[in-house]
This record gives C-alpha cells, sequence and structure tokens, in this order.
C-alpha cells in the first residue's frame, strides 16, 4: 500500500515534527531536572506572581485539570504554591523555584540553537509563525 497520504497530511506531519522537537527538548532540558513543560510553567510563574491557574492554563494550552497536576506535581517538589483568593487560586513562585530561572532559561536557549542549527534561523522563523498562525485558525474552527 502506498504511504504517500501520511507524508501529504498535516495531522501526520505535524506530529512527526512535534515527536522529533520533543525529544530535543527533553534533552535540553534535563540538566535542569524538569520536563520541557514544567520549565516553562515556572518561568511563568516567576515572571508573574500570584497568576492564576486559569491564566497560566490559557497561556500554555492545556486543560484546567492538567495544569492542576502540573501544579500539584511542582508544588511537591517546592518550586511553585498556591494560594486561594476566594474561588481563585493563585501561584507563586518559592525561593527553590526561582533559584531555577537562569538554568530554565539556558536550557530554552540551546534547545533554540540546537534546533536552529538544523534547520536554519529562517527555517526556524517561519515554521514557528506558520504553526502559530495555523493553531490560532485551527483553535477558532
Amino acid at each position: 500500500m502506498n504511504d504517500s497520504f501520511l507524508h501529504n497530511c498535516l495531522f501526520f506531519t505535524t506530529n512527526r515534527l512535534s515527536r522529533a522537537i520533543t525529544k530535543i527538548a527533553e534533552e535540553e532540558f534535563a540538566p535542569t531536572g524538569l520536563t520541557p513543560m514544567y520549565g516553562y510553567l515556572i518561568l511563568l510563574v516567576n515572571g508573574t506572581p500570584g497568576i492564576s491557574q486559569k491564566e497560566l492554563a490559557e497561556k500554555l494550552y492545556i486543560t484546567p485539570s492538567t495544569l492542576t497536576r502540573f501544579i500539584d506535581k511542582l508544588e511537591g517538589k517546592q518550586l511553585v504554591e498556591r494560594k486561594g483568593q476566594g474561588k481563585t487560586v493563585l501561584v507563586y513562585p518559592t525561593d527553590k523555584g526561582k533559584s531555577l530561572e537562569e538554568s530554565i532559561r539556558d536550557a530554552s536557549k540551546n534547545l533554540q540553537r540546537r534546533y536552529e542549527a538544523i534547520l536554519g534561523a529562517a527555517v526556524s522563523d517561519e515554521l514557528t509563525k506558520d504553526n502559530e498562525m495555523a493553531s490560532e485558525k485551527l483553535e477558532r474552527k
């Protein structure tokens, strides 16, 4: 059977790309002891102390229940802390979480350098912009 349909399918090709970039990202973030998603979550919390869980979920494009699991894990590692304010749950960095900022930023920069070395800076920028635009359009449906 001809498999060319896979190579012309946005669903298949974006999943393939996601697996490839995730592998590289996990390798670059390994020295931090965090997954890339946890690292970026900590950067958001460090940058906006008292950010709501709702806003974090929106910024990371994940469901509230997934975010709750992430926060549970990071709170267990004493990297963030939650405080209730009425019905709203706010997330704050801990000193331990703040101390990871530089290593997380380094991992993110190394990730970008690595994929730019493979794809080229222009292709990387264009691919990022195209993915952002396509995501926005598809999410609006």
